[in-house]
């Protein structure tokens, strides 16, 4: 999932659902409550047109100034 969210396309929550397996609103925690809240990653959400709405992790945006 972090992989996904990395890349410089980012991911839909098609894609995140596909490699997950899980559901919309599941995916959408994990981005939330893990990834935002416990990792201290930050999650942009854009939308795009052709594809709807992305999320892509910012780079350096973990904890304690990791880049």
């Amino acid at each position: 999932m972090v992989r996904l969210l990395q890349r410089t396309k980012g991911a839909t929550l098609d894609d995140l659902e596909k490699v997950t397996g899980w559901q919309r609103h599941s995916v959408r925690g994990a981005i939330s409550g893990s990834l935002r809240g416990k990792h201290g990653l930050a999650v942009d959400a854009t939308t795009e047109e052709a594809r709807g709405r992305v999320y892509r992790i910012k780079k350096g945006t973990q904890r304690g100034g990791d880049k």
